[in-house]
């Protein structure tokens, strides 16, 4: 009787076995689906970071350079900064500055998709290469006509706005006191997920305070 109830107790059908391989095989491709998105997902936004943190750290070292346009310490007479240490350009600049008893010419521009940055320092240049991936780099001028170390407040709003800053074309003879910085760049393009990727794009302004001051 024992042996008989053994034989007739019930087991795992193959129909059965299959239906939960079947359930499993879904389950471990939803979770591998999942896993892949978050994966892409993570790297892309691993890359935008990286990019805003290289094109912040570019604009920092354009602005610290314009910073310090036309300085001279007068500790060395010998040195002296040119009367017009500013030439301007819409997508290049060029700055001169009395550093360590040492007259400074720098040149930014992009070359290709490169930002270029050249340190000429008793005729010895140095060119080294800041940012990749440059889609545009732009510059526009805020001018002082009147000499009194304020900016020009061309369509008269009585605000500093888009429209008091002027082209390179636009400057000529006047006197430069501001500069505005627009620097865009994008991630790698390598990578296939970041090919729809929008630019992004820093602007800043800075005040050129060693040109600002009346004469």
């Amino acid at each position: 009787m024992e042996t008989q109830k053994r034989f007739d107790s019930k087991g795992v059908t193959l129909i059965e076995l299959l239906v939960v391989l079947v359930i499993c095989t879904f389950l471990i491709g939803g979770i591998y689906r999942l896993f892949i998105s978050q994966s892409k997902a993570y790297t892309i936004q691993d890359q935008v970071v990286e990019v805003q943190q290289n094109t912040r750290a570019a604009m920092e070292l354009i602005l610290k350079d314009l910073r310090m346009t036309g300085f001279d310490n007068d500790r060395t007479p010998a040195v002296p900064v040119p009367s017009r240490p500013l030439t301007p350009g819409d997508q290049s600049i060029t700055v001169m500055y009395e550093q360590n008893d040492a007259l400074r010419q720098v040149r930014y521009w992009v070359d290709g998709w490169r930002l270029l940055r050249q340190e000429t320092v008793n005729g010895v240049s140095n060119t080294e290469a800041l940012l990749e991936n440059v889609n545009a780099l732009n510059f526009s001028y805020g001018t002082d006509e009147n000499e009194d170390g304020i900016m020009d407040d061309r369509d008269a709003d009585q605000v500093l706005s888009p429209g008091d800053w002027v082209p390179q074309a636009t400057v000529q003879n006047r006197k430069v006191i501001a500069v505005r910085v627009s620097l865009t760049a994008r991630p790698s393009q390598v990578n296939p997920d970041m090919q729809n990727m929008a630019p992004r794009t820093l602007v800043s302004a800075i005040t050129l305070r060693n040109l600002s001051m009346t004469r």
